[in-house]
């Protein structure tokens, strides 16, 4: 039992917040798709506060939604733990690198100028845009440095697949040192219906099927993505300059992005969000 302590004592018993957890999680009220403070009030009784309160201790928002996807790729695990063992603990004089491409980066231009950040009111744009064409981003991430390169071809097919790397076979390797790269399964050339495109020059690690997350380029991705991409651009070629200055930037202050997670700790979380959909009824 509690210690006494200053001030009203509490209303809301261990019943009431059990019972507006358990429906929160376990239940849908009629015509709608999820909760929400009002509507559970209504329900048990309690004050609309009160369950916000509830929800915040315990970490529940019912109306956020995000994705994911599960691998189904024959030998996951053991591809996993090839590639996270590449992360974190490379072997002696070699590098280690990322490649993926991001497709169809589109160079769009708002219908009208912006309306400038002012105090209390952020940047807004209009909801309309131009699309002007798009580039295809090539990259290869070295693990140890954080350094990217980068080229971009105007189509996407497995010819500028392998002339991007044998332009970077040899590019920041010593005579000596070996290339371990880490390669998206998926690299495919649309217009030919080639499923795998990646040319033999050194022996790669082809990543899970749906397991991007593996894959540190795709953290400097959305680096790019927020900082660069976004804004405006009125031709190809401008988004093809703002894109190589970015690289530059990013290569003058590069860091890696250090992976945290083992091999371990990787399949045991898998092993839980299948037990978690396996229970969702669907």
């Amino acid at each position: 039992m509690d210690e006494p302590r200053p001030g009203a004592p509490r209303k809301i018993t261990d019943e009431q917040f059990e019972d507006v957890v358990v429906r929160t999680l376990e239940t849908k009220p009629e015509n709608v798709t999820h909760w929400s403070t009002r509507s559970v009030a209504a329900a048990t009784g309690m004050t609309q506060n009160a369950i916000h309160r509830i929800w915040n201790a315990f970490g529940l928002q019912p109306h956020r939604t995000e994705t994911f996807k599960q691998s189904k790729a024959p030998q996951f695990v053991d591809k996993v733990c090839d590639v996270i063992g590449l992360y974190l603990h490379p072997p002696d004089r070699a590098i280690v690198r990322c490649i993926d491409e991001k497709s169809q980066v589109q160079a769009l231009d708002r219908s009208q100028p912006p309306l400038l950040m002012s105090c209390g009111s952020p940047e807004r744009h209009t909801h309309d845009d131009f699309r002007h064409g798009t580039t295809s981003l090539f990259s290869a991430l070295n693990v140890a440095t954080g350094k990217v390169i980068g080229r971009c071809y105007r189509r996407h097919r497995s010819r500028e697949f392998r002339r991007f790397m044998h332009g970077g076979r040899q590019h920041g390797t010593g005579r000596r040192r070996r290339c371990h790269p880490c390669r998206d399964r998926q690299l495919r050339d649309p217009q030919n219906g080639i499923r795998e495109t990646l040319v033999c020059l050194f022996p790669a690690l082809p990543l899970a099927l749906h397991s991007n997350w593996r894959q540190l380029v795709e953290r400097f991705f959305a680096d790019i993505t927020t900082k660069r991409i976004r804004c405006g651009f009125r031709s190809v070629k401008a988004l093809e300059t703002a894109i190589k200055k970015h690289l530059d930037a990013h290569n003058d202050v590069a860091k890696p992005f250090h992976w945290t997670a083992t091999a371990d700790l990787i399949p045991e979380h898998v092993h839980r969000v299948c037990q978690r959909t396996s229970q969702s009824g669907r």
